[in-house]
This record gives C-alpha cells, sequence and structure tokens, in this order.
C-alpha cells in the first residue's frame, strides 16, 4: 500500500466507522499513502493528510486484491489494486483523523519495546490478577488473550496471582517470555484458531506451536498434566496447574 495514492473510498455500513461514511470516503480520495504502521492492536495507515486507523475486532480482515463478499464493509480503490475490509460481527472500527486518535496515543508502552524495569513498575500499580493486567491495554498495548496464555505458561506463573505480588525474578521471566512468544507468533504471522488471514488470505501457523491455548485437558508439553481452563476477568484462560505456580 505504501506509495499508492487512493483513488476512490466505498463505506458499506457506517456500524464499523467512527464518524459519517460519506465524509470519511470525500476525505480520503486522492490521498497518497506514507506508510503503514501497527500501534497496539491498530493498524494506522499514515496519509499525506491524516492518518487513517483500523482495528480488527474478533473477525475483521484487511485483504488485498480479493474478491468482495457479503461481510466487505470498506472498499480503497488504489492507483494500483484495492484494499477490502471484511468484517462478518462487525465488531471492529474504521476512524479518519489528523492523527491517531488521543485514546490511543494514551495506550500503554510497546511490548516489544518496554524495558523490563518499566514493565515490572507497571505491575506493581496493578492489585489484580496478572492474566488480566496483561490484557489491560494502559499497562501495555498489543497483548491479547492467545499470548497472554503463552506467555504466563512459559515464564511458570499462574494467571490469577496478583500483579503487584509478582517478584523481580518472576517480572523477568515474564517480560522475556512475553517479548519472545510476541516475536514467534508474528514470524508465524499470527494464530487462526477461527478467521484470522493476512492481507493476502494465507492463515498463520502459530496455533500450532501453542502450548496450554485452547488444549483443555491436553497433557502438558513440559510435564504432562492435564492442562486446565478458567475465567479471568471474563477471559477464558488456560494454564498447567504443575509447572505454573
Amino acid at each position: 500500500m505504501v506509495g499508492r495514492l487512493i483513488r476512490n473510498a466505498e463505506f458499506g455500513t457506517s456500524r464499523v466507522m467512527r464518524g459519517m461514511p460519506a465524509d470519511t470516503a470525500e476525505q480520503l480520495r486522492g490521498q497518497k499513502i506514507l506508510a503503514v504502521e501497527r500501534y497496539g492492536k491498530f493498524i494506522a495507515v499514515r496519509l499525506d493528510r491524516g492518518c487513517l486507523v483500523v482495528h480488527l475486532g474478533m473477525t475483521g480482515k484487511l485483504l488485498v486484491d480479493s474478491e468482495t463478499t457479503k461481510w466487505t464493509h470498506a472498499v480503497l480503490t488504489l492507483d494500483q489494486g484495492t484494499v477490502l475490509y471484511d468484517d462478518p460481527r462487525q465488531f471492529g472500527r474504521i476512524e479518519y483523523g489528523p492523527d491517531i486518535p488521543e485514546r490511543v496515543a494514551g495506550l500503554g508502552p510497546e511490548p516489544l519495546e518496554v524495558t523490563a524495569e518499566e514493565f515490572g513498575r507497571r505491575l506493581k500499580e496493578k492489585r489484580s490478577p496478572i492474566k488480566a493486567v496483561l490484557l489491560n491495554q494502559a499497562v501495555v498495548r498489543g497483548v491479547g488473550n492467545i499470548y497472554a496464555d503463552e506467555a504466563l505458561f512459559r515464564a511458570g506463573i499462574r494467571p490469577k496471582k496478583l500483579a503487584a505480588g509478582l517478584k523481580k525474578d518472576a517480572v523477568a521471566r515474564l517480560h522475556a517470555a512475553m517479548q519472545e512468544v510476541l516475536r514467534e507468533a508474528i514470524e508465524s504471522r499470527g494464530s487462526s484458531v477461527s478467521n484470522y488471514v493476512d492481507a493476502e488470505g494465507r492463515q498463520g501457523s502459530f496455533q500450532n506451536s501453542h502450548r496450554v491455548y485452547q488444549r483443555t485437558g491436553e497433557p502438558c508439553v513440559t510435564c504432562g498434566t492435564a492442562i486446565v481452563k478458567i475465567v479471568v476477568g471474563q477471559r477464558s484462560t488456560h494454564y498447567c496447574p504443575k509447572c505454573q505456580k
């Protein structure tokens, strides 16, 4: 997309939009795409007059040169090719403005960039279960349910343990595990446990490397103990009762 011109923009529903679809379409026409960046769970498309921000929600997809479906809610026609936004459940959002919205800019630091010291300081401020704290985007932006479970397993920490009560060595293990899991997942193009695909329609493969997530009742890859599923902060959570203390 970088370097392409937006010839036309079409939005099929206001449900996935922040702002008026017709106004947004008019503002996007004729703009050049300068960069495509990730900001936590948000995709920021930098233009020569503003920024188009996309959150995929649970089932959203950005697809390049793909066929439209009944779930196609936005089409960007470029000077070369098209970009579609598909979202069956319509939990995602598209927003255009002068820059990244303040509510997004105010999120916590990137998990792949935050130092162990800063990460530990942020955890000490939270007297909530560590699983819920990892998902709190004000603490670090971008960690999702799958990767929180996987990082806690690798760090040997139970999901319900209070974040503020973690000792320094546990914080260091979790910081390293969080970054390790995210880097491996990015290298594998993500986890396609539902309908996730990349911009070319290809599934990711990190789901084949999950050690606890959605492995309820299966043997732990380390000790053989059955993986347990609980709920923490209204989110399904998977862990090994023996390896995670």
